[in-house]
């Protein structure tokens, strides 16, 4: 499934758009019932974390890297940047930036935002440390899926102990522009072969779509999740931008898998099913 299809088709095949998650409004919120439903359900909605300052700072210091100065972070591109001769045609082109947290204050404010740092810390049971950095974004009428995946099947994030994502909107993000997918409790069920079809991604196949819940969020607001969850965007068919943070987190304590461990637990190679 996927290999051929339209973006359309996989939009519509692989997602679901009825069933949205519930949101906390506000940190404040925050007790031991919702770190009670993050641990079961692998993940834990919050709108209006960020304020309207923090939001305009960090776009500006996207757009500021993208078009002015990359200060160092790395910028990915959809297509070769030496053929995008506008400035709308390259922002159009930016898939994502990264690597950004020690280029500039006002990004690192966020990554280090003390109520979040709080938040995670006490998920994690331990000191946090942030192990990963990256916006994400979307661009109207073509911004890509990301299909169906576990973060801690990306190498750089494969430890022994759980990470702990936080994906922040920037701009609205909607059932139209994509907004995060995630299905509840599959970080219990533990890790899952990967493939290289349109992403390093779990084979369609093995999505169990009707339990998909869907995460829209205003400005603001953040997703936190396990890095263990089964969770994807699809591609933004919308007028809408779709920009947004995404931070990893790992405990002081955890340990890289090995590379053996790595291959049994994420690939395929010890057991050669096949997608």
């Amino acid at each position: 499934m996927g290999k051929t299809q339209s973006p359309e088709e996989i939009s519509k095949q692989l997602y679901r758009y009825d069933n949205v998650a519930d949101k906390l409004i506000g940190l404040n919120n925050w007790g031991e019932e919702q770190l009670k439903q993050y641990r079961d359900d692998g993940y834990l909605a919050v709108e209006q974390v960020l304020n309207q300052r923090e939001i305009d700072d960090a776009l500006h210091a996207i757009q500021e890297m993208i078009f002015i100065d990359t200060k160092g972070a790395k910028i990915q591109f959809s297509k070769p940047s030496s053929n995008l001769k506008t400035d709308e045609e390259r922002e159009l082109a930016v898939r994502k930036v990264s690597d950004f947290v020690e280029c500039d204050e006002r990004l690192k404010a966020i990554a280090y935002h003390p109520d979040i740092i709080a938040k995670v810390k006490e998920i994690l049971g331990d000191e946090a440390l942030l192990v990963q950095e990256m916006a994400l974004l979307k661009p109207p009428f073509g911004g890509g899926e990301k299909p169906w995946h576990q973060d801690m099947a990306y190498g750089n994030l494969a430890f022994e102990k759980a990470v702990v994502g936080v994906w922040i909107a920037l701009d609205e993000a909607t059932l139209d522009n994509g907004c995060m997918h995630v299905i509840p409790g599959s970080h219990a069920e533990g890790a899952i072969p990967h493939y290289a079809i349109r992403d390093w991604q779990i084979c369609d196949t093995q999505i169990p779509v009707e339990r998909d819940v869907a995460v829209p969020l205003l400005p603001g607001g953040i997703l936190f999740f396990h890095g263990l969850i089964k969770h994807g965007t699809p591609y933004n068919l919308s007028p809408m931008r779709r920009r947004a943070l995404q931070f990893h987190y790992v405990g002081k304590s955890a340990l890289k898998l090995t590379p053996k461990e790595y291959k049994r637990f994420f690939t395929n190679e010890m057991t050669g099913a096949e997608c």
